[in-house]
C-alpha cells in the first residue's frame, strides 16, 4: 500500500482524525517525525484487510488484534502487511502479523491476530 497524501486525506476525513501530522507538511516538518505520517490505525487497518480476505466473515465476526507500533509509515512509504500462522487448535487460529516498510524491511507494526473459525 502507497502512503500518499490522497490516501491520508480520505482517511482523515472518514475517521474524523484530523490531526496535522497527518495532513499539514509546515506542521508535520516541527514534529519529532520531520514530516507527513500515516495514522497508525490506517496501517493496522492494512493487517484487518488482510485477514478478512483471507478469512472473509470468520475474521469480522471473530478477529481479534494484539499489536505493539514500532515506527511510523511517511508520506511517500509504500508498506506490506505479513502473516504467518504460529497456532492452530480446535477451530482457532493465531497468527503472528506486522506491517514493515517494503523499501527498508522496518517493522512499523508487529503482534498477533485470531480467529476462530466456523465449522459449518
Amino acid at each position: 500500500k502507497d502512503i500518499n497524501q490522497e490516501r491520508l486525506n480520505s482517511y482523515a476525513k472518514i475517521s474524523g482524525d484530523d490531526n496535522p501530522l497527518h495532513l499539514d507538511p509546515e506542521f508535520a516538518a516541527t514534529t519529532q517525525f520531520g514530516g507527513i505520517i500515516g495514522h497508525g490505525m490506517l496501517t493496522l487497518a492494512f493487517v484487518s484487510e488482510m485477514m478478512a480476505s483471507a478469512h472473509g466473515r470468520d475474521w469480522l465476526q471473530t478477529g481479534s488484534l494484539r499489536v505493539r507500533f514500532k515506527g511510523a509509515a511517511y508520506l511517500g512509504d509504500q508498506v506490506e502487511t505479513w502473516g504467518d500462522l504460529s497456532k492452530e487448535q480446535d477451530s482457532s487460529r493465531t497468527y503472528s502479523v506486522g506491517v514493515r516498510d517494503s523499501a527498508t524491511g522496518q517493522e512499523l507494526i508487529t503482534g498477533t491476530a485470531g480467529l476462530t473459525i466456523n465449522q459449518e
